[in-house]
């Protein structure tokens, strides 16, 4: 999903790309070494032909190298990151649970304001601990482009 996404978008340009890579390779040798660095950074080849291949590389490495790939895309990229569609959908989630958490039961507890939020922030933590932990990551965000 995420893959397809990053591959079409044209705000992942050959800089972009780059850094990301540079970073990986920098922070995270036993990721991404010098020579997978130097094949992704090959500007024969174009940009989003690279970049499928890295976000393939990354899968099979595993999920933190899927969870760098993501951390760095985040600090180069926010306005990529916070558009993946991943990122999209989770928004969506967070927004329905809080809601639906916060009202139903603020509905219900009329007397006890503090009670409803602290069990909305529950559910919500519950949630990100689910989808920030990174299992998957890889296999259902990235796939293959």
């Amino acid at each position: 999903m995420d893959a397809q996404f990053l591959c079409s978008d044209e705000r992942m340009d050959t800089e972009l790309v780059d850094k990301l890579v540079l970073q990986l390779n920098r922070t995270y040798p036993q990721i991404l070494s010098d020579k997978e660095a130097h094949r992704f950074r090959n500007l024969s080849v174009a940009t989003n032909v690279r970049l499928g291949e890295l976000l393939k590389h990354l899968c099979g490495e595993g999920e933190e190298a899927c969870e760098e790939f993501y951390r760095g895309l985040h600090l180069q990229a926010e306005d990529v990151y916070t558009s993946l569609p991943t990122r999209v959908l989770q928004r969506g989630k967070h927004s329905s649970l809080l809601n639906a958490g916060f009202v139903g039961q603020l509905s219900s507890r009329a007397n006890t304001p503090f009670k409803p939020i602290s069990s909305a922030l529950h559910s919500f933590e519950q949630l990100m601990g689910e989808t920030s932990r990174g299992s998957k990551v890889c296999h259902q965000n990235m796939g293959h482009p």
